[in-house]
């Protein structure tokens, strides 16, 4: 699938998929977002997509996506963070406001407010950019049974 082809899975199957615990190498992945390392967090959400057969995955491509998006910021490449919000929106609006414990109705708005600034400045204005705007993921770590 390239990335202007609609995707249009089964809603079932991303409800069901929904459901299912959030896997140890995504919770990692997730963490390194938070942590501000936004390419290293591309990097294994990228080896996770590349190996989940499910539509799942476009949830994976998503978040790494907007990752990439704000390494894009760091470096002052306004017009790579303009590209990757857009295509990780394409991957993400088919999925519930939580899925697998995370929260994407506040991962969605957060990272709208960062793609807002993106598209409204040009490049001489990156050091207007507020770096608190960057808000981590919000996500559940399921408990394991004592």
């Amino acid at each position: 699938m390239d990335q202007t082809s609609p995707f249009n899975p089964d809603p079932e199957e991303i409800l069901c998929s929904c459901q299912d615990e959030l896997p140890a190498s995504v919770q990692e992945g997730l963490c390194l977002f938070n942590a501000g390392e936004y390419f290293q967090a591309h990097e294994l959400l990228e080896n996770v997509w590349r190996g989940e057969p499910r539509p799942i995955r476009e949830l994976y491509r998503g978040i790494l996506q907007v990752a990439v998006a704000y390494y894009h910021l760091g470096r002052g490449n306004l017009t790579g963070a303009r590209k990757m919000f857009r295509r990780s929106q394409v991957w993400l609006r088919a999925f519930p406001d939580m899925c697998q414990g995370i929260n994407l109705a506040q991962f969605r708005h957060d990272f709208e407010v960062v793609q807002a600034w993106v598209e409204r400045f040009s490049p001489d204005q990156m050091f207007e950019f507020d770096q608190s705007l960057l808000k981590p993921i919000e996500f559940e770590v399921p408990q394991k049974p004592q």
